[in-house]
């Protein structure tokens, strides 16, 4: 029998205790690494988008079983994940293991109520996404020029894959609305096109890099043609031809997710997944209502200040009406927005200690989306290219392009929203790669629209008119709240909708009917941007009051984007412990 000392003993447990911690941090990081690989195989898009190029020849596969099968992964690995002790987990990987369950329970979620049936919205799709390939991928060298033929190649099983989902979708109720399908065939006919010279695939041919032989030059050209001619050209026509002659003939007549199999569910699922809260539907309809009633207040101020004399509808029908606030050319568009964002570029040493290496451009919203697309969006680089970001700004009937928000878009969508916040992202060290490129809507959107307010400490909105812009896409924002709602839970028609964003907002018609379909087409995302924007802002003041006198907006920016994009009681915590830590340190 040995006999032990207590100090021998509390050395023991020490040692036991360290060992059972270093093995729960490699049981949780090589699950992460695992998830990680596996998503990239099974999404050679995304693969790209972050800076992997195993796959750059191949598309994803967009089968039911692919997605059941993946669905099976998933749950095997949620079991896995729930058998590590997080207790004797780090604070940071006890984020990271927060993050991790959500993503998984998600992305089960989503199969489950089988939303892959249905992989376009009026703005968006597989085929949209496919037409930024000659953007997204790397083309320096031959085998680069040989990957991108490969995937073009490629795309005609894509599209047939799809058209099996779709038709599936069809069959079972899971469609988009009709209605919300007038005029989308211009997303696709624009690919059909009589030369490959003239197709948005063919550019990459048009000028060559010098990493590319001479020797090698010709034959690249005449593959990447016969593969427009073959295999682009041909899916794209396959697309139309469903979409014109079976799935808007046959998409369902109902626009709420209500009306969607198992929809009230999947609705609040939704919910979940976008503002990362537990909130119900008459919850958030409620915020939307009492947050509509304060910024009317703030308009009517405005309002009054401007000497305009007339009544609020009266003030709007002015706004979208006279000439004096409207572009003449795109290109007075483009140049405008260019030097809202140069002049932020300015102000934000005053606002951030942190600023990202990345810079950005500003260019029109390509010709075969701008109909049926927002007033403007903000497209990242792919990890590891020479390329910028870009602030995308809609050029297209410029009679619905109000330039009173313009200041508010460029403030949301370049800097200091999505660009700044997603540059600094793509540079932050020390997070597992799921982190490094998540995509939280409530953290991202809600970051955006938090930056069009900042433009009132930079010195932005001086302009009445301005400043009324900046207040009606705030009123937008909450009006989502109530629209989103309404649509997808109490029975909204879509023209309830669509008269409650123009009597409360100063949109654009037109806009007014694109974002109607979008919030369509897509249920809950459009909560994102308030509910997100709220907490930060609760956050702050709360940051604020904690610290009076120490309070540093600088260092509370860099505490709110330090972690990449994360739920808001995720930000919540962190936060906390940034106040926590600001006033240990006297």
């Amino acid at each position: 029998m040995v006999t032990r000392t207590p100090a021998l003993l509390l050395s023991i447990v020490l040692i036991v205790s360290a060992c059972r911690s270093e093995t729960a941090h490699d049981q949780l990081h090589q699950l992460l690494a695992e998830e990680w690989n596996l998503r990239l195989e099974e999404d050679p898009l995304l693969a790209t988008s972050v800076g992997e190029h195993r796959y750059n020849d191949r598309l994803p596969a967009a089968t039911v079983s692919d997605f059941e099968r993946r669905a099976d992964v998933w749950r095997e690995m949620l079991e896995r994940l729930g058998r590590i002790d997080r207790d004797r987990l780090d604070p940071a990987d006890r984020i990271n293991y927060r993050m991790f369950e959500r993503q998984l329970r998600d992305d089960i979620a989503n199969v489950d109520f089988k939303a892959y049936l249905i992989p376009i919205t009026v703005d968006q799709g597989f085929h949209i996404g496919f037409a930024r390939l000659p953007t997204q991928m790397p083309l320096a060298t031959v085998d680069d020029y040989d990957d991108y033929v490969a995937r073009l190649q490629a795309f005609p099983g894509y599209v047939t894959q799809h058209i099996a989902l779709m038709r599936e979708g069809l069959r079972s109720g899971m469609t988009l609305p009709r209605v919300v399908l007038a005029g989308y065939e211009v997303t696709i006919e624009t690919h059909v096109v009589d030369r490959p010279a003239n197709s948005v695939f063919h550019v990459p041919f048009d000028v060559f890099p010098t990493g590319i032989p001479e020797a090698e030059r010709e034959r690249l050209r005449e593959a990447g043609r016969a593969a427009i001619v073959e295999a682009v050209v041909p899916g794209y026509q396959s697309f139309l031809d469903f979409m014109v002659n079976e799935y808007i003939p046959s998409a369902r007549a109902t626009t709420g997710a209500f009306d969607l199999p198992n929809g009230r569910e999947y609705y609040a699922y939704l919910i979940r997944h976008f503002t990362t809260l537990d909130l119900s539907p008459a919850e958030i309809h409620q915020i939307g209502l009492e947050e509509v009633e304060r910024i009317r207040s703030e308009m009517r101020d405005v309002i009054a200040g401007t000497g305009f004399r007339g009544d609020f509808t009266s003030f709007l029908r002015f706004l979208r009406t006279d000439p004096r606030f409207y572009a003449r050319t795109p290109e007075q568009l483009l140049k405008e927005a260019s030097h809202i964002a140069k002049q932020m570029d300015a102000q934000l040493p005053s606002l951030f200690k942190t600023l990202p290496r990345l810079p950005y451009g500003v260019a029109p919203v390509p010709d075969h989306l701008a109909p049926k697309y927002t007033g403007g969006r903000y497209v990242g680089a792919p990890i590891g290219s020479t390329r910028p970001g870009y602030y995308w700004v809609n050029t297209y009937a410029l009679e619905s392009r109000p330039l009173y928000v313009l200041e508010a878009l460029t403030l949301h969508e370049a800097v200091p929203g999505h660009h700044l916040q997603n540059a600094l992202r793509q540079e932050l060290e020390g997070l597992p790669d799921f982190r490094r490129f998540a995509n939280v809507a409530a953290f991202g959107e809600g970051w955006g629209l938090y930056a069009e307010r900042l433009g009132l400490e930079a010195g932005f909105y001086t302009d009445p008119y301005s400043n009324f812009g900046r207040l009606t896409y705030e009123m937008w924002r909450a009006c989502r709240l109530v629209v989103d709602t309404g649509l997808h839970a109490m029975g909204w028609t879509r023209s309830q909708a669509m008269e409650f964003l123009a009597a409360n907002t100063a949109l654009s018609l037109h806009e007014i009917t694109t974002e109607t379909d979008r919030y369509i087409s897509w249920p809950g995302q459009a909560l994102a941007y308030k509910i997100g924007e709220l907490k930060i802002r609760e956050l702050r003041r709360r940051a604020e009051e904690a610290l009076g006198e120490r309070f540093d907006v600088r260092t509370f920016h860099d505490a709110v984007l330090s972690s990449g994009e994360i739920p808001l009681p995720v930000l919540e915590d962190q936060i906390q412990a940034y106040i926590q830590d600001r006033l240990s340190n006297r």
